[in-house]
Order: C-alpha cells, then sequence, then structure tokens
C-alpha cells in the first residue's frame, strides 16, 4: 500500500520547533510504529526543507525509489510525513530526498536503531523496556550532589574485555561483568566513550550519525538498557559521552541533508572543522539547536542516563579554534567567541537541569574560559562540572621528569591550586592521555621497573587525596605497558604478575578511602576542604597538606615524597597536636611496596606555636594520617 495522509505534528510542535524550543523532537520525528483506522503500520516524518520530494525505501518495497512518497506539510516547516500501512518493527528504510540537481538517500536523522556498520540503513524500532531501576531512583540524586564521592571509570565499550577470535562483547555480555567489577574496584560511575551509532570505529564513537541510536554493534537498544539497568541495580551512575561540536561527512548522514547546508554551516570557515575533517553545526539555527537538545533529553529520559559528559567544548567556543588566520569569521563584535554556540550550551544546560536536576553535564574544555560550570544566571556556561586539563597536562608533566630533577620543576604541582577552586574540576585521565604516542601511563613513569610501579602509586594517591572529582581511563588499575589499542582487549594477563595486581589492590584501596573518609570529597570542590601544611619544600620533593571537612571533626594528612629517597625523621609543623593514626601508604607491601616505614599512630608533639610530628617517608609514596578531633 502507499503511503497515506497522517500527522502527530500540532501547531504547538511547528512553532516550538521553528522557535528553537522543542525538546522532545524524537516524540514527533523520525519513525513510529502506531495503528491508524485499525492498520498498523509505521508513520514516517523528516525534516528535508529545500526538497521537492522525499519517498520511504526498504526492504518492504523492493527499495523501490518511487513507491511510497511522504507528503509535504501546509506549514512552511520543511517536514515531510506520512502513515505506511505493513511496516514493522525491523523493517530496514531510508529516504530518498529529491531537490533540485540533487538526490540522494539518506538514513534517518531521529532513527532510534541503525543497521550494524558498514550497512548503512535506519531501522524501524520501539524502546519497549520494563526498567527495574526503582531503587536506583531514589538515591540518584544523592549519588550524583556535589558532596558525593565521584570516581569515574571511564571506558571504550569495544576493546575493554574480548572474547574468542578478538570479538567485543555484546551489551548483554557486558551486563554480565561490569557492574560487579565496578563495586568491586569501588567507582561510583562509569562514564562510556560515545556508544551512539558511527560508521567508522576508528573514531571511537566521535563522528557518529545516530544521534538518537545506541550502536547496533553490540546489541539492540533494549539491550543497552539492560545494560544500564543492571549498573543502577549495583548502585553506579552511568554518563555517556555526547558530541554536539560535529559530525562525519558520511553521503548517509547529515551532511547536505536535503542538498543544502540543513544542519551545518553553508561556509566552510565557520561549517568544517578542518582538523577533524567533519561538519559543524549551525548553533544559530532553531531547528538544529532543536535537534541537538532533543538529543541530549532523549539520553536522559529513554535511557535513564545519569550525566552527559559534552565533548569538545572548546572547539565550539572559538571560531578561530584549529584554524589560521584566514579561515575564520569573526563574529558581530569582532571577536573570536561563538555567540551562537556560547547561546546553546547555556540553553542546553538551563533546559537539561530543570528537567533533569538529579544528572550531571561535564565540560571537556581545554582552556581559560570562564565560570564553565557556573550557573547561568551567573554568567556562566551553566556546566555542572569541567574536566581539569591543566592539572592532567601538569601533573603528568611533573611525573616524566627524573625524580632528581624535580626539586626544579616543583612549581608545576603548585600551579593549579591557583585555580582549582574556580571551577567544579573532575580531575581527568582520560583516553587521551594513553593514545597517538603519548604511551601508557606507567611507561610515562621514570626510573627501573620497581620505579615506575612506585611512580604509578604515588600518582593515583596524589590523585585521590587531591581535590576534586576523579576520573581514570580503563587499564589504569591494572597497569597497562603499552598505549591503549581500540582493536583489542586491555592486558588482563598483566595481572598474572604480583606488581600490576598491586596496581589493582591500591586504586581499589584509594577509591574506598576516598567514598569513606568525607574529608576526601564532602567539600572537595570547595576551598575550606584544603590547607597547606608545607608546600615549600623543593629541595627534599615533599609536598604536605591537610584535607578536611570543617562540619566534620575528622582530618586527614597528606605527606607526599616524589623520590625514590627516604627521607629519614622527617620533621612538619602542624597546627593541631595529638595522635595521628595511619590510614593509608602506598608503600606498603600488598602495593608493591617496601613496607619498611609504617606507622600505627604518631603523637604530634607541642613545640612553640607548632606541633611537631616525625616520620620517616618512605620513597615514592603517599603517606595519610588520620585524626578525630
Amino acid at each position: 500500500m502507499e503511503a497515506i495522509p497522517h500527522s502527530t505534528i500540532t501547531d504547538v510542535d511547528i512553532f516550538l520547533f521553528k522557535q528553537g524550543n522543542h525538546f522532545r523532537l524524537y516524540e514527533k520525528l523520525g519513525s513510529h510504529l502506531m495503528t491508524v483506522n485499525g492498520v498498523e503500520g509505521t508513520y514516517f516524518a523528516v525534516w528535508a526543507p529545500s526538497a521537492t520530494q522525499v519517498t520511504v525505501i526498504g526492504d518492504f518495497n523492493g527499495w523501490n525509489r518511487n513507491s511510497h512518497p511522504l507528503f509535504v506539510r501546509w506549514d512552511s516547516s520543511g517536514i515531510w510525513e506520512g502513515f505506511i500501512p505493513g511496516v514493522k518493527k525491523g523493517t530496514i528504510y531510508k529516504y530518498v530526498i529529491r531537490a533540485q540537481n540533487f538526490e540522494t538517500e539518506k538514513g534517518d536523522p531521529f532513527a532510534i536503531a541503525w543497521e550494524e556498520p558498514p550497512r548503512t540503513a535506519s531501522i524501524v524500532w520501539d524502546l519497549t523496556y520494563q526498567w527495574s531501576d526503582s531503587k536506583w531512583d531514589t538515591i540518584k540524586a544523592e549519588r550524583n550532589e556535589f558532596s558525593a564521592p565521584m570516581s569515574i571509570y571511564e571506558l571504550h565499550f569495544g576493546s575493554w574485555q574480548r572474547k574468542e577470535h578478538n570479538q567485543p562483547l555484546s551489551y548483554r555480555e557486558m551486563a554480565e561483568i561490569l557492574p560487579k567489577y565496578l563495586n568491586e574496584m569501588g567507582f561510583t560511575h562509569v562514564e562510556f566513550m560515545p556508544l551512539m551509532e558511527h560508521p567508522f570505529y576508528g573514531s571511537w564513537g566521535y563522528q557518529k550519525i545516530g544521534y538518537f541510536a545506541p550502536s547496533r554493534r553490540y546489541g539492540t537498544p533494549q539491550d543497552f538498557m539492560y545494560l544500564i539497568d543492571q549498573l543502577h541495580q549495583h548502585e553506579i551512575a552511568v554518563i555517556l559521552d555526547w558530541v554536539p561540536s560535529h559530525f562525519p561527512s558520511d553521503i548517509h548522514g547529515l551532511a547536505n541533508f536535503d542538498g543544502t547546508a540543513l544542519y551545518e554551516h553553508a561556509d566552510p570557515r565557520k561549517g568544517f572543522h578542518p582538523e577533524w575533517k567533519s561538519y559543524i553545526f549551525n548553533y544559530g539555527r532553531n531547528e538544529v539547536r532543536s535537534f541537538l537538545i532533543s538529543s541530549a533529553v532523549f539520553w536522559l529520559q529513554k535511557y535513564h542516563l545519569d550525566g552527559l559528559r559534552v565533548d569538545a567544548v572548546s572547539s565550539m567556543l572559538y571560531l578561530d579554534y584549529a584554524r589560521s588566520a584566514n579561515e575564520w569569521i569573526p563574529n558581530a563584535f569582532g571577536g573570536h567567541e561563538n555567540l551562537e554556540a556560547i547561546s546553546f550550551l547555556k540553553q542546553l544546560n538551563e533546559y537539561v537541569y530543570a528537567s533533569f536536576p538529579y544528572v550531571q553535564m561535564i565540560a571537556e574544555e581545554s582552556t581559560a574560559w570562564p565560570m564553565v560550570s557556573r550557573p547561568t544566571s551567573l554568567g556562566g556556561l551553566g556546566f555542572g562540572l569541567k574536566w581539569n586539563m591543566g592539572w592532567m597536562h601538569d601533573t603528568l608533566q611533573y611525573f616524566s621528569k627524573d625524580p632528581i630533577h624535580r626539586k626544579y620543576h616543583h612549581g608545576v604541582l603548585l600551579f593549579n591550586l591557583y585555580y582549582l577552586f574556580n571551577e567544579n574540576f573532575v580531575l581527568s585521565l582520560s583516553h587521551d592521555e594513553v593514545v597517538y604516542g603519548k604511551r601508557s601511563l606507567l611507561s610515562k613513569m621514570p626510573g627501573d621497573d620497581w620505579q615506575k610501579f612506585a611512580n604509578l602509586r604515588l600518582l593515583y594517591s596524589y590523585m585521590f587525596t587531591h581535590p576534586g572529582k576523579k576520573m581514570l581511563f580503563m587499564g589504569a588499575e591494572i597497569g597497562q605497558w603499552d598505549e591503549w589499542n581500540h582493536e583489542t582487549s586491555l592486558d588482563w594477563h598483566l595481572l598474572a604478575f604480583e606488581r600490576h595486581q598491586g596496581i589493582k589492590r591500591i586504586l581499589r584501596d584509594l577509591n574506598f578511602l576516598y567514598r569513606n573518609e568525607k574529608a576526601l570529597h564532602s567539600l572537595e570542590l570547595h576551598w575550606e576542604c584544603f590547607e597547606w601544611v608545607n608546600m615549600y619544600d623543593s629541595d627534599n620533593s615533599v609536598l604536605s597538606f591537610y584535607r578536611k571537612d570543617p562540619r566534620s571533626s575528622d582530618v586527614l594528612l597528606i605527606i607526599c615524597n616524589f623520590t625514590p629517597v627516604p627521607r629519614e625523621q622527617y620533621t612538619l609543623g602542624l597546627n593541631r597536636g595529638g595522635n595521628w593514626k595511619e590510614v593509608f601508604n602506598s608503600d606498603a607491601a600488598e602495593y608493591g611496596g617496601t613496607n619498611k616505614y609504617r606507622y600505627q599512630t604518631i603523637e604530634a608533639k607541642p613545640d612553640g606555636d607548632f606541633h611537631l610530628f616525625t616520620a620517616t617517608l618512605p620513597p615514592l609514596s603517599t603517606m595519610v594520617f588520620k585524626q578525630s578531633l
């Protein structure tokens, strides 16, 4: 049967769409199974304002390009729609878009399922699923609060763990393993690198076409829902990478969708990314803003996600990002700020937090743009959190130095404290730091094998006692020697060796130390959580500081020795006397350390205005002492 006129779109929908304020477009556009006048079939709706004809092709009509034309709406919205009887769930389809001197086949921008690449068609599907995460609904808000511990495990789905013939796990296979593993390791959140459908696996999901569909490589939409459901039942929050900054040029995707630059800017100086060879969204077009914000809302609503990590925010904020002087157009005021993208990001965050107050919106933003994680009412961009790229860069630079030279770079560790509380920061050691010749974290460390492992233990200990939420890329917990390779599994076999087991144990224990000690997490985004003991001892390459929560009587004393030399009878002048109990030592035997310098308690004895605390500091170590006043 031919398509017949039918619409679920109201005048209000069209008004909001044109205004850039329709954020549930997935309920209107795309393909939707329904019954019309007692006949089962599928309703199709697609935005293609420059098209002169749109037809639906698929396995249901033998891919006949003329048999099932849609009907253009009378309201100049540019939406084509129609109901096709007999089209069932699982039907593979595309749109044929015809315009003046233009004809092409396109996937559905609002498809909720796609064929597994390299196949390129959309699939008629539904999102019927019986969720079992009602308990999580009662606690998810408190788990995402700023005062709650947040330790994020970043994971690339296809290369975390593989089975026979180097095949990645499916969503359901992952659901049987990952939640238990994260509980064992003490992580509170998991962040999946982009799982929206993407044609090129090697893009890691950052060049995507399916803004409303999880990748078919690993299963169906319901299979992905099952994975999220299982993570929630194990009280693990789920964050998904989301990419509103650019999209690929694949012919079946968004690029040149109706023969015109519909989703992208027509001028390549604003619409094409020279570094990534991809298209940039036209944030000034209202319909595009509705599309993108609808995508964000879709994942939070339909897939019960607990947050989105927004990729490449820096590339959105600056018109001259990765461009030479003659490759960009200034804004209306002559500046290089992308005013349309800034407005879009503010609108996105305002709507998301108003609709889903329990989630976190996290920005990957690598410049000094002010107030990224501050409310829009105060002039900020409205994100909840921001990756601390400066801390990452400085810390890894410092740790790459031979310890004999570290005293000359002592200030590198101190610099981030000058801006640490200007934003709500996540300390991130992400996938970007262990790929493209940057080497694995373990391989970055100087010295012989013992020193490399001790340095890595020190890096993690320093990170988990430093203010800021935490994020580590998969493989960090087993001490990978090799760089991350998306085509193979992590090197799980390394856990047969004791030193690698030690890395796993220390990261597990650091997670639980961070979670159990309120002084480490409850005020970690506020300056009151931190106080220096001695920041100036560059000669010994030692840092010492307090972590505290003024609302609690517990105070932690952290001492980091960044050299492989034990500091015998090292003395600090504390402003708190009495006994201090050792609660963590990265040099412990179970982690692969020397275990020579362990303490039950140390008394800080009065001496004038201070209380003298004396201990021998193990080589390349972090020691944590606790006092309850």
